[in-house]
């Protein structure tokens, strides 16, 4: 494809994009090479924790260039020992793996948990996952994932990932068996289109984990870092679980992810783990500048004011539109619109003059909003014009 001075050829087609190429980003604005610029909800699939070249992570990658970049995973760094202790004290799980990708952690979880299972449930290694969760792109989260279709790709698959239903508490304790080792879910199922898993199913399955002796696996990369209103959706229910992901926010935009577990759940031996990236100071840097600005009581505070604005102003569209509802959590919501129009709103949405608005479709019928942690009151507001006037064209 040739999309003006462009020769995207080279570049291997594994997704369907528009034709059009990003160069410039600020906040809650993406430019393309022709110059226009478009209010972004999806923020890198809510990666941007900062929205786009926040002056904390350009500090933090300058200063961190200088000093060090990657002296290899055989060797401690300052950096990673930082973020590290911080993630240790934020979510109580007190050893941390730092990896590159949401998915990478959630290898490392799986391998952790059959490890845990070797050597404590009698070679126990099933983990019970869940329709329509999504936990990365590597064969053994594929196989761990319930993602509409992937079961015939790339076969034979990983086994060992019976899948329950979400908020279903029946259908997990039907799968329980010698083999358990564990259970892994999303608290919310971004992928499948915002899908909370309910409090007190999350409550429940703790109490399941603690009675059969298993352990408790949240995938908390797209709901971690601030995203759902607090650092960890987990706070939210009152549990810990025993193996907690992190990825997206928490590198505000540069690949990083982690692994966290509890005392009892670490059995990692050197040589079980790593990766030549891993826990590299460079992004460890990233991480620690990301947690300064997010941890804060009165930076949540805001989160949760603009999430709440956000759920009246989609309140408002439904009411006026007829739509059939929302549904999620924090800066983490879709927006129902009743028929299968979602992709075309999309693009319609990318197309509108001056400015374009880039907004997502997980679903035929749902948007989903995932926009900057810190984005503005006025560009919520901006965002839900543009929506309605969309809307209003349609009917």
């Amino acid at each position: 494809m040739k999309i003006d001075q462009y020769d995207t050829a080279a570049v291997m087609a594994v997704a369907a994009r528009p034709e059009l190429v990003f160069v410039e980003g600020h906040g809650s604005w993406l430019f393309d090479h022709r110059g226009k610029r478009y209010l972004d909800f999806v923020q890198g699939w809510a990666v941007n924790a900062l929205g786009h070249c926040p002056p904390e992570i350009a500090r933090a990658l300058a200063r961190q260039a200088q000093r060090l970049v990657n002296p290899s995973p055989a060797f401690f760094n300052d950096a990673a020992i930082e973020l590290a202790g911080r993630l240790a004290a934020l979510s109580g799980l007190p050893h941390v793996f730092l990896a590159s990708s949401g998915a990478e952690a959630n290898e490392g979880a799986i391998k952790l948990a059959r490890k845990w299972g070797q050597k404590n449930k009698q070679g126990a290694h099933e983990i019970i996952t869940f329709g329509d969760a999504f936990h990365g792109r590597t064969l053994a989260t594929m196989s761990a994932s319930g993602k509409a279709g992937w079961e015939r790709l790339f076969e034979p698959k990983v086994p060992g990932f019976p899948k329950a239903v979400l908020n279903d508490l029946a259908s997990v304790e039907a799968l329980v068996g010698p083999a358990t080792v564990g259970i892994m879910l999303e608290p919310t199922q971004g992928e499948a289109g915002v899908v909370p898993a309910e409090d007190a199913f999350l409550r429940a399955l703790r109490r399941l984990c603690d009675r059969h002796g298993l352990l408790l696996i949240l995938d908390e990369v797209q709901t971690g870092i601030g995203r759902t209103g607090t650092m960890f959706a987990f706070e939210q229910v009152g549990i810990r679980p025993d193996l907690l992901t992190l990825g997206k926010g928490i590198g505000g935009g540069v690949p990083l992810s982690a692994l966290l577990a509890t005392d009892a759940a670490m059995c990692f031996e050197p040589g079980d783990q790593g990766g030549t990236y891993c826990g590299n100071p460079l992004m460890a840097a990233v991480g620690s500048a990301v947690i300064d600005a997010v941890s804060t009581p009165a930076f949540l505070a805001t989160v949760r004011e603009r999430a709440a604005q956000l759920e009246r102003g989609l309140a408002a569209l439904i009411a006026r539109h007829g739509l059939t509802g929302q549904r999620g959590r924090g800066l983490l919501r879709a927006l129902d619109l009743g028929t299968p129009d979602a992709n075309r709103v999309v693009e319609v949405a990318r197309s509108l003059v001056p400015d374009g608005l880039l907004l997502n479709a997980p679903r035929p019928n749902l948007l989903r909003f995932m926009p900057a942690l810190n984005v503005k009151a006025d560009e919520i507001e901006r965002m839900l014009a543009m929506l309605d006037g969309i809307l209003m064209d349609s009917t």
